[in-house]
């Protein structure tokens, strides 16, 4: 299992190819699973979540704790409490409370759903090996012409260790994202059409994951 290496400085000048990589087919030879892609995509959604919404209950509103009317004799329904939820202003039943929606996810799942993610991409010639991602200027309009030529429409660019203009670069970019090796995740991976792994990002995820 082999994928072009693609060399940014080239690019302009025709001649995108400079090699092969070979890929490990343990990582980016497996089955798509969408079970296993749905199951990581909602666990990192859920990790995401502030869970900060928040309704007051009957004894956190505000208001008088005095019996509204007497218990019987009025011929009114009777009544212990104006805070209470049938009241303008009273409180919330059962309402939302600030919480986590993180729940649990073995570690050992996280890697088979990254391996899967990988694999799809390899699957569908979205996967990229680009030698090394660097703008020597550090401008927008540089980086940009070059992902024209080489037709990329939404990547997600992963390095070891980004460059520091080529961040900068790709900042100003519609749908250009990089990452750190340490920050790929599925849901990252599936968003994005092309997934541009580095030389040294790929070795560094395949040490990671073998």
């Amino acid at each position: 299992m082999k994928a072009k290496i693609i060399s940014l400085d080239a690019s302009l000048s025709g001649n995108l190819a400079s090699g092969e990589q070979e890929l490990n087919p343990a990582i980016f030879g497996l089955p798509s699973r969408a079970d296993i892609l749905h199951r990581m995509v909602e666990w990192q959604r859920a990790k995401r979540r502030a869970g900060t919404h928040k309704t007051k209950g009957v004894s956190e509103v505000s208001g008088t704790t005095k019996k509204p009317f007497k218990q019987k004799g009025g011929g009114r329904a009777r009544q212990g409490s104006l805070r209470s939820t049938q009241f303008r202003g009273g409180g919330v039943i059962f309402g939302p409370v600030v919480r986590s929606h993180a729940h649990d996810l073995t570690k050992k799942f996280r890697k088979l759903a990254l391996k899967t993610a990988l694999s799809v991409k390899q699957s569908t010639g979205s996967l990229l090996v680009l030698t090394e991602a660097t703008v020597n200027d550090g401008k927008a309009a540089t980086l940009a012409s070059q992902l024209k030529v080489l037709g990329w429409v939404k990547p997600l660019i992963i390095d070891a260790e980004p460059n520091e203009l080529f961040v900068r670069a790709a900042r100003n970019l519609k749908n250009v994202d990089v990452l750190p090796i340490v920050g790929i995740n599925v849901y990252d991976i599936l968003k994005h059409k092309e997934l541009v792994l580095t030389k040294a990002a790929l070795e560094s995820l395949e040490a990671r994951l073998a």
